[in-house]
């Protein structure tokens, strides 16, 4: 009867969190309310909105697993600088964008450039670079959910990726952003409460600290892993650990969610410390997951494919069936708390940045569009997911993520500077995200291609080959290509200003953007 418990537990909270959320469907009555909660938001609901919008099956999953791996890029500073990022990442949205983004009353981030240059087609590219990241997370988030609940129930992944689609699009598509930030109460102390059992609790089923790490050092050394890399603050080098950071926090400002979030807050004054807040709850959460991700290497050994993700789902049973219930529960609620709100965002960009037709529509045909976009989102990304399963793709969630930050650095940089420096005109915001994001795209390519033909460069090779190498290969000792988050930031960093030099400016409506950004003049109603 007792293996019955973690399942018993897992169906209680995703019964509680679907209801309250759908609940939420009676304070969503307009295309407002559902996108950025008719700008009505508490500080504490932006924060804890925020915070589950942030963590996801990356800050989790993802960190316990690449926390499990013995490869290069493996070992115990992705937790230490995940947890970094996060609150750098809150702090710069916080401290620079998100205030103007409440101030011209933005939905979706790519409408910055329809309200400066009235260009739809830096809109609709913004949106493109956002929904790269966010198509890839939304897959994660299905493709974690089914791995989880096909651990405990035994059910099929298609099955399970199915249940996972069916919960994100029921209390998305009914409670809108108020139901999104109502259940991320829930699911931030659930992460909070349950890993942090399954942390202490798991330290002693190990037999203490120094057992654990004994045997986390042995199952590294049978692999023939250098156990002083594995254990460093900076791994192998610190080249990896600045792209990391890098690619998550300077992605932050145009990752759209938080546009949702900054234009949902009921006051101007709550912003920066609702940030500020959020970043510090989302930092604990992977730290806690590496400390999970260490324990099921010590359990289970090195594992980095989905065998290790398994281990990851099992271990906390084997600790204790209630804590290990509330353990997955918790596991299910980053997933959860972040694929939401990122489905919801998602689903606002391509109704408002793509599907221009609706400008025209009243309140509630917007709020239905909204609702059917989220269902087909929803649908896709459980299809994508299954299929991810069966084919048993080498890459980590760690890696896609990482990707997905990447392609959204170039609108970072293009609203960065239409924000701040007000000679950017809209060719130099478009073509310098063009730039940026077809190097994303280029030098992501080619760092998989060299790693599937381990393209070497041989004692006497010509400089073409060494570089390709070096930059795709192994850049300075990382064992991979360089990331591609530095083409995507140092592309569009020179270029928006090149073409805006290079281009005639455009003084219409500068005054009134400015005006509205720096707080002199409120934004119309919509």
């Amino acid at each position: 009867m007792e293996e019955y418990i973690p399942l018993a537990i897992i169906v209680a909270y995703l019964v509680v969190v679907t209801v309250v959320g759908a609940a939420l469907s009676r304070r969503t009555r307009s295309s407002s309310d559902w996108a950025v909660a008719g700008g009505g938001m508490s500080m504490l609901m932006v924060t804890v909105g925020v915070a589950g919008s942030r963590i996801g099956g990356g800050g989790t999953y993802g960190v316990a697993g690449n926390v499990m791996n013995g490869d290069l890029g493996g070992g115990m500073w992705n937790m230490w600088w995940y947890s970094i990022s996060t609150i750098i990442a809150m702090a710069l949205v916080g401290g620079f964008y998100a205030v103007p983004f409440r101030r011209l009353k933005l939905h979706t981030v790519g409408e910055i450039f329809a309200h400066r240059f009235g260009s739809a087609r830096c809109q609709a590219l913004t949106s493109l670079c956002v929904q790269t990241e966010y198509f890839l997370v939304n897959v994660i988030e299905a493709y974690v959910i089914g791995i989880i609940l096909t651990g405990v129930t035994g059910l099929p992944m298609y099955v399970t990726v199915a249940i996972a689609a069916l919960i994100l699009i029921t209390y998305i598509s009914l409670g809108g952003l108020w139901g999104s930030a109502a259940t991320n109460l829930i699911h931030c102390a659930t992460i909070l409460i349950g890993l942090g059992l399954v942390g202490y609790l798991g330290i002693g089923h190990l037999g203490g600290w120094d057992a654990m790490t004994a045997q986390i050092d042995a199952h590294l050394a049978e692999a023939g892993k250098d156990g002083t890399i594995w254990w460093s603050f900076m791994g192998a080098s610190g080249f990896a650990v600045f792209g990391l950071v890098f690619s998550s926090a300077i992605h932050t400002p145009a990752a759209s969610v938080y546009t949702n979030f900054a234009t949902s807050a009921r006051s101007e004054k709550m912003i920066l410390p609702a940030f500020l807040a959020a970043g510090v709850i989302a930092s604990v959460m992977p730290l806690l997951a590496g400390l999970v991700g260490m324990q099921t290497l010590a359990a289970k050994g090195l594992d980095p494919g989905l065998g290790g993700y398994k281990n990851l789902t099992a271990l906390p049973t084997e600790i204790n069936v209630w804590v290990g219930g509330i353990a997955l529960a918790a596991i299910l609620a980053a997933v959860i708390s972040s694929g939401g709100p990122i489905l919801l965002s998602s689903s606002t960009m391509i109704v408002r940045d793509w599907l221009t037709f609706t400008r025209k529509y009243s309140s509630q045909k917007k709020l239905r569009a909204y609702r059917i976009t989220t269902i087909v989102n929803g649908v896709i990304a459980a299809i994508m997911a299954y299929l991810w399963s069966i084919a048993d793709a080498p890459l980590t969630i760690m890696e896609i993520l990482l990707f997905g930050f990447a392609m959204v650095v170039p609108p970072a940089i293009a609203i960065g500077y239409v924000i701040y420096y007000k000679k950017t005109t809209e060719p130099g915001a478009y073509w310098g995200m063009i730039v940026g994001y077809a190097g994303g795209i280029i030098a992501y390519g080619l760092i998989r291609w060299a790693e599937a033909v381990d393209f070497t460069a041989p004692e006497g090779s010509s400089l073409l080959v060494r570089t390709v190498h070096l930059f795709f290969r192994d850049f300075m000792g990382t064992g991979t290509g360089l990331d591609p988050s530095y083409l995507t930031t140092l592309l569009p960093l020179v270029a928006v200003p090149l073409f805006s030099v290079m281009t005639t400016p455009n003084p219409e409506g500068e005054e009134k953007f400015y005006a509205i950004v720096s707080g002199k003049r409120e934004m119309e109603a919509e």
